[in-house]
């Protein structure tokens, strides 16, 4: 797993660089008419965040102190990583498009985002020093 957390990060990352990228640059007009720029910039900035996140779940996963966390390294990885879709795209989304629905997603992103930081703090409870 130490290989698709740190592919998802690095994905992600760039993902989430090239979205900030595009909304201060080609969405910048539209996202100001509507007044939904900080909506965008919240989902690229917790994009980034959690991109990170997932860089560290699998720095971790290949430690070899990590033998017996790995199954909450496991589940705090697939918990940022579906945060973040979720989080995120659903914010992103809704800059964009104005339905107002998606705004009522975003939660379960963020309990997710909690989990994930619950379940990671976990794994290094279990740790070895």
């Amino acid at each position: 797993m130490t290989r698709l957390w740190l592919l998802s990060g690095a994905i992600l990352g760039g993902l989430a660089v090239a979205a900030g990228s595009f909304g201060a640059h080609g969405l910048k007009q539209v996202l100001e008419a509507t007044g939904r720029a900080d909506t965008w910039e919240t989902a690229v900035r917790y994009a980034v965040y959690h991109a990170t996140a997932l860089l560290v779940v699998g720095l971790a996963a290949a430690l070899p102190q990590a033998n017996g966390s790995r199954s909450l390294l496991t589940a705090a990885g697939w918990s940022f990583f579906t945060g973040t879709l979720i989080f995120s795209g659903c914010l992103a989304a809704l800059a964009v498009s104005g339905v107002r629905i998606l705004g009522a997603i975003v939660p379960v992103g963020g309990v997710l985002f909690l989990v994930g930081w619950a379940l990671l703090a976990a794994a290094a409870a279990r740790m070895p020093e």
